[in-house]
């Protein structure tokens, strides 16, 4: 990429990972890597444009559905997509689908935006992980594919230890804390030809492992707080993002939230 290239307009397509949980502001709404973005961006270039249509819970066939046309048809210098991760988690998911709906959403972008720019999710080390790993990794690898085929650039975070270090991710186990989500930011800012400000990817000062009984009362916590609650959702066929915008529906001058 260009050093110190310039952008004037941001497009965010994807699930709550670019929504910005669980970067949370004081009051309750989340910010996120796209939002530290467009800021970081905005400040170099006045009357810069920033959209968000990322909405938590979303699986790659309904953020083609809802997201990707409007996207398209905004016309950015920049759109991210990051999506499919949500469908990899459930117990029930069709691959095949995943990839043709993941096809569809790039072959529509790319050729609409000034630059494309796809990611490979960063994962929290432990047995979840381990388990969807192999799914994870076909995505990850479509995602390659795709990239190459069409011009659109690749930020590999799956790639990166730091942000499998379960101290960059919020209780829930989901999602990245706001340091996960600085480091995000730093890395598609980096991607993009932008001057480096920190090295993203520089893993997490070593610190004493949590007692036993710490941790134990922390996967009590977890188990109730979040986990029971998202498996109701999977048998029920709900998701949290059911009735639920987008965070910025419109290409408008970019405002920060207030912190």
């Amino acid at each position: 990429m260009e050093m110190n290239a310039s952008y004037t307009s941001f497009v965010a397509v994807g699930d709550s990972f670019t929504e910005g949980m669980s970067d949370l502001l004081p009051d309750g709404s989340y910010r996120g890597w796209a939002d530290v973005l467009a800021a970081r961006l905005a400040a170099r270039t006045p009357g810069f444009r920033y959209a968000n249509l990322a909405v938590r819970g979303k699986l790659i066939g309904q953020i083609v559905d809802e997201q990707v046309g409007v996207a398209a048809a905004m016309r950015a210098d920049v759109v991210t997509l990051v999506g499919g991760l949500n469908d990899t988690l459930r117990p029930k998911c069709d691959m095949g689908l995943v990839r043709a709906r993941l096809e569809e959403a790039v072959e529509r972008l790319a050729p609409s935006c000034g630059q494309l720019v796809l990611m490979r999710s960063p994962g929290r080390n432990g047995p979840v992980m381990q388990r969807f790993r192999p799914r994870m990794e076909e995505l990850f690898s479509l995602i390659d594919d795709l990239a190459a085929r069409h011009g659109a650039l690749v930020v590999d975070l799956y790639g990166a230890a730091s942000l499998g270090d379960p101290r960059m991710w919020d209780v829930d186990r989901l999602h990245l804390t706001a340091e996960g989500h600085r480091r995000v930011a730093e890395a598609v800012w980096q991607a993009l030809g932008l001057p480096a400000e920190h090295e993203w990817h520089t893993p997490v000062p070593a610190t004493l492992p949590p007692r036993w009984v710490v941790r134990r009362a922390e996967d009590v916590r977890f188990a109730r707080q979040h986990l029971a609650p998202w498996i109701g959702r999977r048998l029920t066929g709900r998701s949290s993002g059911d009735g639920r915008p987008p965070k910025r529906a419109e290409l408008l001058p970019f405002e920060p939230p207030s912190s």
